[in-house]
C-alpha cells in the first residue's frame, strides 16, 4: 500500500533535513580538521610529524618546551595582545563616533563621506603602505607597538559595519530622548549603545582577531624588542629548515587567547547572530 501524500511528504522532509544536517557535520568537520591537525601534531615528537597517523604513538611536550625556550611566548603575548586590545578599542571609538554622526544629524556632505569610507575600504593596503611608513617613521614610533596601532585607530570597516545598526535606531526613541533634555552624548550612551551591544561586541571580536593575527604590517615596522606572536613564529621558518613541531606548538599557544575571548563573550555573539538572522 503506497503513503498517503501527507505521509510521503513528511518523508522527504526528514529525508531533506537530515541531509541538511550531514552537509552541515562534514563541513564543520572540515573547517575543524586543520585545528585538529595542528593540536595533535604539537605532541608529535620529531620522528613521526611527517606521518599521516591521527595520532601520535607517544604524547610528548618536548615541542612546547623547546618553543617556550626557542622565544619569549609570554612577553610576546603580552605585546600582541596590548596592540590587539589598542587597536580594537580605538577602532571602535572612532566607528561608533562615526556612525553616529553619519546616522544622527543630516548634515551637507554626509553622503560623500560615506561614500569616501566606502572607497577607503576598498583601497589595498600595499597601496598606502610607503606613505604609512614614511610616516611613523617621521614620527620617531619605527620599531615600537605605537607605530603598529598609530595608523590603524581607524577602520573604515568598522564604520561601515556599525552604520546599519545606527541607522535602523529607532528615531523615535531618540526624539523621546531629546524631549527629556538628553544631550547628544546621553542619547548615544544612554539609548542607543545598549540597545546594539551585541552587535559592537561581535564587531570588537572580529577587529580583536584582525589585529591579534596581523603580520605584515608588524613585519615591516618591527625589527627588535616590541615583536608580536606573529613575528616570533616566524623564527621556526628559514629557507633550510622548518621546525613543525615547536611551530604548531607555537601556534597553539598563539591560539589560546582568542579561544578564551570568544568562550567569555560567546552569548553576546549568539544574540547578535540572531538578531541580524531576524532581520
Amino acid at each position: 500500500m503506497e503513503p498517503t501524500a501527507p505521509a510521503a511528504k513528511q518523508k522527504r522532509l526528514r529525508w531533506g533535513t537530515g541531509g541538511k544536517h550531514l552537509l552541515l557535520i562534514l563541513l564543520c568537520l572540515f573547517a575543524i580538521f586543520p585545528i585538529y591537525w595542528m593540536v595533535i601534531s604539537s605532541f608529535k615528537g620529531a620522528g613521526e610529524i611527517f606521518n599521516n597517523s591521527l595520532f601520535p604513538s607517544s604524547w610528548s611536550l618536548e615541542n612546547y618546551t623547546y618553543a617556550m625556550e626557542a622565544i619569549d611566548i609570554v612577553g610576546m603575548t603580552a605585546n600582541t595582545l596590548v596592540m590587539a586590545l589598542s587597536q580594537t578599542i580605538l577602532q571602535l571609538c572612532t566607528a561608533v563616533m562615526a556612525a553616529y554622526a553619519l546616522t544622527r544629524w543630516d548634515f551637507a556632505g554626509s553622503k560623500l563621506i560615506y561614500a569616501l569610507f566606502s572607497l577607503t575600504w576598498l583601497v589595498p593596503f600595499q597601496a598606502i603602505m610607503i606613505p604609512n611608513y614614511t610616516t611613523i617613521v617621521g614620527m620617531g614610533f619605527r620599531d615600537s607597538l605605537m607605530g603598529v596601532i598609530v595608523p590603524n585607530m581607524a577602520s573604515a570597516f568598522a564604520i561601515l559595519s556599525l552604520y546599519p545598526s545606527f541607522k535602523s535606531f529607532p528615531k523615535a526613541l531618540i526624539e523621546a530622548g531629546v524631549m527629556d533634555k538628553m544631550s547628544a552624548c546621553g542619547v548615544l550612551f544612554k539609548l542607543i549603545l545598549p540597545n546594539i551591544k551585541s552587535s559592537i561586541v561581535s564587531l570588537g571580536i572580529l577587529l580583536f582577531i584582525n589585529s591579534w593575527n596581523d603580520y605584515f604590517w608588524p613585519a615591516l615596522i618591527i625589527s627588535q624588542g616590541q615583536t608580536t606572536l606573529q613575528l616570533g613564529l616566524r623564527s621556526f621558518m628559514s629557507a633550510e629548515l622548518t621546525s613543525w613541531g615547536p611551530l604548531m606548538a607555537a601556534s597553539v599557544l598563539a591560539s589560546l587567547p582568542i579561544l578564551i575571548l570568544y568562550l567569555i563573550i560567546q552569548k553576546q555573539v549568539i544574540q547578535s547572530f540572531v538578531k541580524w538572522g531576524i532581520k
